[in-house]
This record gives C-alpha cells, structure tokens and sequence, in this order.
C-alpha cells in the first residue's frame, strides 16, 4: 500500500507517519521509485502498536523507540522482551508514610511473591507498585484492604491466565506487543469498570433501603447455591 493509503487505515497523519519513519519508530517501506515507498501490513501493525504505546501508555517518543528496539531484538528471549514493556508501561509512584509503614508493606508483598511461587525480578516496577500501594492503604488505616492480599492475587492470577493464552496465540513479535501494551492498559480499565459494577450492585444489595424488608440477603448466596 502507499503512505496514504497507510493513513487511512492506521487513522495516523501522512506528516506523523514520516516523523516516525525518520525517528526510527516505523521501518522503512519498500522503494518502488525516488519518491515513492510500497508499505505492507506489517508497518500498519506498527503503527497501531506505536499509537498504543505513546497514545494509550502516554510514553514519551523516546521511549517508544526503546521499546520497539529491545522488542525487534531476536537475541532476546520472549519474554524478555515482554518484559521491557511492561517495564515501560508501569507507573512510578511513591507516597508519604512512615519509613516502619513502608517495611512492613515491603515484608508483605515479598512474603506474597515467595507463597504464591511468582518468578519475578526483585526490580521489576510492579513490586514498586504493589509496596506504595500497601503502604497508602495501611498509612490511610486500611489494614483490612491490605490484608485481602493472597484473595487478591487468587484472582488475578486468574484472569492472568485468560490474557497469556490470548497473547501467547500471536506469531508475530509486533502483535504479542500490540497484544501485552493494549491487554495491559485497556484491560486494567475493563477490571476497573466491571470491579465498579460489582460494588454498585452489591452495595444495593446490601446497604440499600430494600436490603433490610425484602429478604434478598447479599447478591452471593445465589452463586453459592448454584454451585
């Protein structure tokens, strides 16, 4: 296809397409005249997946180009290079507790890693993550929130399952990336609205003016009937 018709398809600017291929971010088409390249699928997958990462993960271009490196890079294993975008992706942030406050979320979390047989690289920003995140919830007295760890990663490691068997189907370096980028952020959001549909109609169910005349009991005695 030409550069316009890469355009229309991918939704990207014929101008951004050119300052990709110039950054390096999307190989070069091939050259059919001077002036004139001929663009396979392959570079409007890239250019979905490049879209994802600085649109959807809000990367800097700088990044982006880091990433696609490392993921282009046959001498890396796999998941190595999954790895590097997850590392791209995962957001850094620390909060204000007490140094005891943050050891003991950090003791938690290591605890939880070694019960549960995680492989995991002791540097790997979700641990980060997943420490201030204990921390706040324990610093805001959420003791009880931080203590539903082990249930928390139970499900998790659920639906974790479901997105390895979605990526691991993919032959192609460019769309097991596109896959992992897009899975990662869009699927948190989709936990995020479903785990809110959840607490609304369990709520009602529970806490609403009806919950105490009606006789309905928690939203979960149905499920536990059934099974």
């Amino acid at each position: 296809m030409r550069i316009a018709e890469l355009s229309r398809r991918s939704g990207v600017p014929v101008p951004t397409i050119k300052y990709y291929l110039r950054e390096g971010l999307l190989p070069p088409g091939e050259l059919t005249s001077p002036n004139q390249a001929r663009y396979e699928e392959r570079h409007l997958r890239r250019l979905r997946l490049i879209r994802a990462l600085i649109e959807l993960a809000q990367l800097p271009v700088a990044s982006v180009k880091a990433v696609l490196e490392g993921f282009d890079s046959d001498a890396r294993p796999l998941h190595e290079r999954i790895g590097a975008v997850h590392r791209a992706i995962t957001p850094h942030h620390q909060v204000t507790a007490d140094d005891d406050v943050r050891t003991a979320a950090a003791a938690q979390v290591r605890e939880l890693v070694e019960r549960r047989g995680w492989a995991v690289e002791p540097d790997a920003p979700a641990i980060t993550t997943l420490i201030e995140t204990i921390t706040a919830l324990r610093a805001l007295g959420q003791d009880r929130l931080a203590g539903n760890l082990d249930a928390y990663a139970e499900a998790v490691e659920r639906f974790t399952d479901l997105e390895l068997a979605a990526v691991t189907s993919y032959t192609e370096p460019d769309q097991i990336a596109e896959s992992v980028v897009i899975g990662t952020i869009l699927g948190e959001t989709l936990i995020a609205a479903l785990r809110l549909l959840a607490q609304e109609s369990m709520s009602a169910h529970l806490l609403g003016p009806a919950s105490t005349s009606d006789g309905r009991g928690s939203p979960l005695d149905g499920r536990r009937q059934a099974g």
